[in-house]
C-alpha cells in the first residue's frame, strides 16, 4: 500500500481535530484589524453617502454667492442644477476610478499598505472640502468629492479582501460584516452631525467635511502596528516566516501549521501562481460562474432600490403631517435601523449562512416595495396611509442591511482563490460604481414617468436576483477557499478533484515543512 494511503486516516483525524480547535474567540489583534480597517475605509464611504444632504441648501447658497462675486450676476437655475448634480454624482466617478486602479496598488503595496495609502486621498479631500468655502472656490468642493470618491472606490475593494484573508473560516462572514456595519454607522453619523444643533448650520457646514480627518488619522495611527494579510505574504510575497508571524498574532496561538497548510494547499491547486489580470479572469472557464455570480450580486446591491428610497423619505414624512423642522430627527431612524440590522446580520451570519440571508433580504425588499407602492398610490385618500409608507421604508432598509447590504462584498472575497481575487474585486467595484451612477442618473426619470409605481422596477430586480442566487450560489460558510471553488466545478464544466487527489494536496504540505525546512519549501515554488 502507498505510504500516503497509510497516512490518510491519521491525516483525516488531524484535520478534524484542528477544525475543532480552530473555533476560538476573536483576538484583540483580529478585532482591531477589522475595526480600524473598516473605520478608515467603509465608514468614510458611508459618511459621504449622507453628509451632503443636511447642508445642501447652504452649499447651493455658497455656489450662488461665489458666482455673484466672480461674474457680477446670479447663478442661473440650469447652471445651479448642473453644478449641484456634478457635486453629488462625481463621487461615483471617483469611486469608479478607485476601483479600476485598485488591482495595481494591491499588487505593489499589499492589502494593509493599500489601506494606509488610501488615507492620503482622504486627507487631501478633507483639505479641499473644508477650505473650499473660505477660499471661495466651489471647484475645490467638486474636486474634493471626486478624490473622496477615489478613496471609497479603493476602500470597498481592499478592505473586504483584507478582512476575508486575515480571518479564520468559521468567523469569516462575521468579520466581513464589519464592512457593512461601518458603512451604516457612517451614514448614521453623517445624519447626526448634520442636525441643526450640531454642524448642520450655515456657519458650520464645512466642519462636516473636516470630521472626515478623524477616522483617517485613527487608521493611520493604528494600522501600521497590525499584521498584513498572511495569505498575501505567503502566496504572493513568498514570505513564509512573515505569514506565520501574522497568523500567530491574528489567531493568538503559536501553532498555526494547520492554517499554513491550508494556504499552501490552495496555492498549489491554482494553475496560475501569479496575480491574474482582469482579462485572464474574464477568459478563465474555471471561475466563470463565480464571476457571473459576483456581477449579479453587485448589480442587485445597487439596483435593488435602496438609494432611491432617500428620494421619497422626506416627502412621505411631509405628507404624514410632520413639520419640516422635525423631519431630520425622524429620518435618524433610518440610519439607526440600518446600523442595527447590519450588526444583527453580522451576529447570525455564521449560523444562518450567506445564501439564506441574501435571498431573505431580496425577497423581503420585494414584498415591502410592493406594499410601499400600494400605500403611496392610496396615501392621498387616507390620512394615516403615509405612516404605513414610512414603516415600509424602514422595513426595506432593514431587509437590505440584513444581507444584501454587506454579503456581496464577503462573497467576492470567498468565491475566488488568491490569484484571481484582486481582479475579481476590481470587476465587482466597477459594476458597483457604474450601477450606483446609473441609479442616480436614471431614477429621477423613472420616478417622473411611473410616479408611485417606480418601485415596481426594483421589485423585479429583487425577485430576479433571488431566483438566480437560489439556483446558482452554493453556501460558503465555514468552507475553505478551495472547497468553495470546487463547489462551482460542475457548473463551470471542469474536472472535480477526487478525494484522493485532495488528500494528496494536503499531505504534500506537512508540518515538518515549516521551521528549518522553510527555505527548501519556498524553492519548490
Amino acid at each position: 500500500m502507498d505510504e500516503r494511503q497509510k497516512d490518510q486516516p491519521a491525516a483525516d483525524q488531524k484535520m478534524k481535530d484542528s477544525g475543532k480547535n480552530s473555533e476560538q474567540p476573536v483576538t484583540a489583534c483580529l478585532f482591531s484589524a477589522a475595526f480600524f480597517g473598516a473605520l478608515g475605509s467603509s465608514f468614510i464611504y458611508g459618511y459621504n453617502l449622507s453628509v451632503v444632504n443636511a447642508p445642501a441648501l447652504y452649499i447651493k447658497a455658497f455656489y450662488n454667492r461665489t458666482w455673484m462675486e466672480r461674474y457680477g450676476e446670479p447663478l442661473g437655475a440650469e447652471t445651479a442644477t448642473l453644478l449641484w448634480s456634478v457635486t453629488v454624482s462625481i463621487f461615483s466617478i471617483g469611486g469608479l476610478l478607485g476601483a479600476v486602479s485598485v488591482t495595481m496598488i494591491l499588487k505593489i503595496l499589499g492589502r494593509k499598505g493599500t489601506l494606509l495609502l488610501n488615507n492620503i486621498f482622504a486627507l487631501i479631500a478633507v483639505l479641499l472640502l473644508s477650505l473650499g468655502e473660505s477660499a471661495k472656490s466651489f471647484e475645490m468642493l467638486i474636486i474634493g468629492r471626486f478624490i473622496i470618491g477615489v478613496d471609497s472606490g479603493i476602500a470597498l475593494c481592499a478592505l473586504p479582501m483584507y478582512l476575508g484573508e486575515i480571518t479564520p473560516r468559521h468567523i469569516r462572514g462575521s468579520i466581513g460584516q464589519f464592512n457593512a456595519i461601518l458603512i451604516c454607522f457612517g451614514v448614521f453619523t453623517g445624519q447626526v452631525l448634520g442636525l441643526p444643533e450640531l454642524l448642520g448650520q450655515e456657519t458650520r457646514w464645512s466642519y462636516l467635511f473636516t470630521f472626515l480627518a478623524l477616522p483617517a488619522v485613527l487608521q493611520l495611527c493604528v494600522m501600521p502596528f497590525l499584521p498584513e494579510s498572511p495569505r498575501y505574504l505567503l502566496i504572493e510575497r513568498r514570505d513564509a516566516a512573515g505569514a506565520e508571524r501574522a497568523f500567530q498574532r491574528l489567531l493568538g496561538k503559536k501553532d498555526v501549521s494547520q492554517e499554513l497548510e491550508e494556504v499552501h494547499a490552495e496555492s498549489r491547486a491554482q494553475d496560475n501562481m501569479h496575480t491574474a489580470s482582469v482579462l485572464q479572469l474574464l477568459r478563465s472557464q474555471a471561475v466563470r460562474w463565480q464571476l457571473i455570480t459576483i456581477i449579479v450580486s453587485m448589480a442587485c446591491y445597487q439596483l435593488c432600490g435602496l438609494n432611491a428610497i432617500w428620494y421619497y423619505t422626506n416627502g412621505i414624512l411631509r405628507d404624514a403631517g410632520f413639520a419640516d423642522n422635525i423631519i431630520p430627527y425622524i429620518t435618524l431612524t433610518t440610519g439607526a435601523i440600518e446600523t442595527l440590522a447590519a450588526i444583527i446580520s453580522g451576529l447570525v451570519i455564521e449560523r444562518i449562512g450567506r445564501k439564506p440571508l441574501l435571498i431573505f433580504g431580496f425577497v423581503s425588499m420585494a414584498v415591502f416595495f410592493s406594499l410601499l407602492t400600494v400605500f403611496l398610490h392610496f396615501q392621498d385618500s387616507m390620512s394615516w396611509m403615509p405612516y404605513l409608507s414610512y414603516v415600509c421604508i424602514l422595513a426595506v432598509i432593514a431587509s437590505f442591511c440584513s444581507g444584501p447590504g454587506g454579503i456581496p462584498f464577503v462573497l467576492t472575497g470567498e468565491l475566488f482563490e488568491q490569484s484571481y481575487r484582486p481582479a475579481a474585486f476590481m470587476i465587482a467595484g466597477i459594476v458597483n460604481w457604474l450601477c450606483n451612477f446609473a441609479v442616480g442618473l436614471l431614477f429621477p426619470f423613472i420616478q417622473e414617468a411611473l410616479q408611485a409605481f417606480a418601485f415596481l422596477v426594483f421589485v423585479v430586480v429583487c425577485v430576479l436576483g433571488s431566483i438566480y442566487l437560489y439556483f446558482v450560489l452554493p453556501e460558503t460558510k465555514n468552507k475553505t477557499f478551495m472547497d468553495i471553488s470546487q463547489s462551482f466545478a460542475k457548473i463551470n464544466k471542469i474536472p472535480v478533484p477526487s478525494p484522493g487527489q485532495e488528500m494528496e494536496l494536503v499531505l504534500s504540505c506537512k508540518p515538518d515543512m515549516y521551521g528549518k525546512d522553510i527555505i527548501k519549501m519556498e524553492s519548490s515554488f
